[in-house]
């Protein structure tokens, strides 16, 4: 018998874990059995790939896809255990990290027989002392804990209401996204940047679309549909107000203007090595990937009357180390139609937590970023139309410290998203997962 944690052990010869506390057991074939076991003699060492396949497969040749597999099925076994971590380390093999608190499960079962007997010797009027000061302590933790934070930024905003939209001609009603407590909203607001006599595309027949308002910016996200009622991704349209006055946006010539602006270098694309597969293009490979990357990407226009048209580039990351915490990345990089204000870009990166979260009656991913870097490029020039925009961006570097990004709706290839960007705009994004 091997111990795993002083609560869970391996029966070698069986081929079983042993769960103590729960009294239950774990069933392993052979070779998780045996690779458990060589991973266990020497914790935190990395073991490479070809002495597990010794291991586990004695006098026979089988594929590396073997070894991935079986890795894979084992972690699944080891997933009640958190504090059993079993690691992929990249292009050197895998290792076992046991947690130093492992010992906490155990004394919770273990030593409550030999605490309750002073427990119930302690006088009534001490015991509700206690309790009482136990209670403090739990609403104090609760009260600065990432949760309840959490669900304090996510019950400031209300789905409940539509916003008539018309966008090339065509009229949808867009699922309008507002804080609490600003019931009188301007139904034109978001209208006010197209010109009407000049608001004609043909080809949009139908459109799905989302308005935001943070009480003080008004932006909207939509996207054609096809006849199967999927977002058509390459017609993907975000408007956002820098200001509550009228733009006169004739929507022929930005939608020329945009496909010119988007033919530009993308700076926030993805460079993808040439290993990379893409698992939305139906591309797979036998070798499991040692790092994925979920990237969305897409663009907000600030259309500003007698001003030049300001593009801003808008790339988030996420690179999962757990079922719902991770690596974040974003990047904006904000260009004008001329190229006359020098592309302005703003880096952050953080660790992020996951959670689910409602506004109304729509389900929202709640991504909790709490950032350890921030770059601001500081532009030679900047435009008349660009100027407000980068004084707010230029405050979003000072302060931030932790941020709060929404994904409201997605499908396989798109995602919408409410980001902190100029107060709090909404964007229709691209999705690509990309696997190294």
């Amino acid at each position: 018998m091997l111990e795993v944690t002083p609560y869970l052990t391996l029966n070698c010869e069986a081929n079983h874990l042993v769960d103590h506390v729960n009294s239950t057991r774990i069933e392993l074939t052979f070779s998780e059995s045996a690779l458990l076991s060589r991973l266990l003699s020497t914790p935190d060492a990395i073991c490479d790939k070809d002495e597990l396949l010794q291991v586990g497969w004695p006098d026979r040749v089988v594929a590396l896809t073997s070894l991935t597999q079986c890795i894979s099925t084992l972690r699944k076994k080891l997933e009640p255990y958190p504090e059993v971590q079993l690691k992929t380390i990249a292009r050197r093999g895998y290792q076992l990290h046991l947690s130093v608190n492992v010992d906490v499960k155990v004394a919770a079962k273990n030593k409550w027989g030999a605490i309750k007997k002073p427990i119930t010797a302690v006088p009534l009027m001490a015991k509700a002392c206690g309790i009482f000061v136990v209670i403090l302590l739990i609403m104090f933790g609760w009260l600065n804990s990432d949760y309840f934070a959490v669900k304090q930024e996510v019950s400031k905003w209300r789905a409940d209401k539509t916003i008539s939209l018309n966008i090339g001609g065509t009229h949808e009603n867009a699922v309008l996204v507002y804080p609490k407590g600003v019931d009188k909203l301007d139904p034109f607001m978001w209208q006010k940047k197209i010109a009407p006599e000049t608001n004609s595309i043909p080809a949009i027949d139908r459109f799905d679309a989302f308005a935001f308002t943070d009480g003080q910016h008004y932006s909207f996200a939509s996207c054609p549909t096809n006849n199967e009622g999927h977002c058509i991704a390459d017609q993907m349209i975000n408007l956002a107000a820098i200001n509550s006055d009228p733009a006169a946006l004739d929507m022929s010539k930005f939608i020329e203007l945009s496909q010119k602006m988007e033919n530009r270098i993308r700076y926030n694309r993805v460079l993808i090595p040439p290993n990379v597969t893409f698992e939305n293009q139906g591309q797979k490979t036998d070798v499991e990937p040692e790092f994925v990357e979920h990237h969305y990407y897409g663009d907000i226009y600030f259309p500003v009357a007698n001003e030049l048209l300001v593009r801003a580039d808008l790339g988030i990351s996420l690179v999962y180390e757990g079922e719902s915490n991770g690596q974040f990345y974003s990047s904006t990089c904000m260009t004008d139609e001329d190229c006359l204000t020098t592309p302005i870009k703003y880096q952050i990166r953080g660790q992020f937590e996951q959670y689910k979260g409602m506004f109304d009656k729509l389900e929202v991913d709640v991504f909790h970023v709490k950032l350890t870097q921030k770059n601001l490029i500081k532009p030679e020039t900047v435009s008349a139309s660009a100027m407000d925009l980068y004084r707010e961006i230029r405050k979003d570097n000072i302060r931030d410290e932790a941020l709060f990004y929404y994904r409201i709706h997605q499908d396989q290839q798109t995602s919408v998203w409410v980001v902190p960007l100029f107060g709090n705009i909404i964007v229709w994004t691209k999705y690509e997962r990309v696997e190294l």
